[in-house]
């Protein structure tokens, strides 16, 4: 990463959902390489900022507490930004279905506010959007490449494709360089512990650590794809000084597809607790479920020689580490 580190040294980084897992592990990587990294984070319940995810380089960062949607905010913010990684968002299909507008007033027009500004007052930037593996809907066959068709079945989805467009329009149109990512399931260190819309393996692993039931829909044989935060953050910041990758989309996991069962059974092997409890699908889940999920990363791969460096295993035995030692910062551990 050194030759990456010498291109990204007093670089102007605007980070947006900065005080995440996703855009907090950025972070953090970009102050080492010496770039100039400013964050923005609406910091609202119940979505995933905490101020400790900083923690080491508080003072080498500058946060603002702003929302995307905020016209004037993000014109000053984006001014003069050489990077801008625009990871703010509503971040769970179910609420989305609850709150359709919302969601797009988020997933969609406020990344669209962040384009506008961007293209009035820092069109030389580049600009990086976090869309979802849920996009591509009803899955017809893995490992998903990035031509599978797009059939969203939720809001969240849907919005994330809308922004996922626009994002191209802005390319195609106005020369913005902007590199599009459809992201099969994060986890790791510094995501929010507190409920289970999101994060899934990091929800199992606070369930285990209290002796709790982990719950698994059904019998467990679906299969997903699981990218460890780390891995993901090296490939996005690789992405924003390869040429090669602006205007492109691609689809990034870890490219192993993993039983759920196989993954619940290693979360409690490695905490030495929980216990595993299969439960019928609920109706709010099963109507939205794509199937099998495998993430084709051979685009990413051969653009940008990029690969994933951290297993399943080793994600999850770092993530229960990190938790074990900070879960003050992050929920009160409380045995069942």
């Amino acid at each position: 990463m050194k030759a990456i580190g010498d291109k990204l040294k007093n670089k102007k980084v605007l980070i947006t959902g900065g005080l995440g897992m996703i855009g907090a592990t950025i972070a953090g990587k970009l102050v080492a390489m010496g770039a100039q990294v400013t964050l923005a984070d609406v910091n609202m319940a119940p979505y995933g900022a905490n101020c400790f995810n900083i923690e080491g380089f508080r003072d080498k960062v500058t946060v603002n507490i702003c929302d995307i949607r905020d016209r004037e905010s993000m014109k000053s913010l984006v001014a003069g930004k050489d990077i801008v990684f625009n990871l703010a968002a509503q971040v769970s299909h179910n609420d989305s279905i609850d709150n359709p507008a919302l969601d797009a007033d988020i997933n969609y027009i406020g990344h669209l506010n962040v384009l506008e500004c961007l293209r009035r007052y820092s069109p030389d930037a580049v600009i990086i959007h976090s869309g979802s593996r849920l996009q591509f809907g009803k899955i017809d066959y893995n490992p998903v490449d990035e031509k599978h068709p797009l059939r969203p079945r939720t809001p969240y989805a849907l919005n994330k494709t809308a922004a996922e467009n626009s994002y191209l329009f802005y390319h195609d149109i106005y020369g913005i360089r902007c590199i599009l990512y459809r992201i099969a399931n994060p986890y790791g260190p510094r995501s929010q512990m507190r409920h289970n819309k999101y994060s899934m393996i990091n929800w199992f692993i606070r369930q285990a650590m209290e002796g709790r039931p982990l719950k698994v829909f059904g019998t467990g044989e679906q299969i997903r794809d699981y990218i460890y935060v780390d891995d993901l953050a090296s490939a996005l910041i690789h992405s924003a000084v390869a040429e090669s990758c602006y205007g492109e989309v691609f689809n990034i996991g870890s490219g192993i597809g993993t039983r759920f069962r196989d993954m619940v059974e290693t979360i409690v092997r490695t905490v030495g607790d929980g216990r595993i409890e299969f439960v019928p699908w609920p109706e709010a889940y099963i109507n939205v479920e794509t199937g099998d999920y495998v993430t084709d990363i051979s685009k990413l791969s051969r653009l940008l020689g990029w690969e994933p460096a951290v297993s399943l295993a080793e994600g999850i035995e770092q993530t229960y580490r990190f938790y074990k030692e900070h879960h003050k910062h992050y929920w009160d551990l409380q045995k069942a």
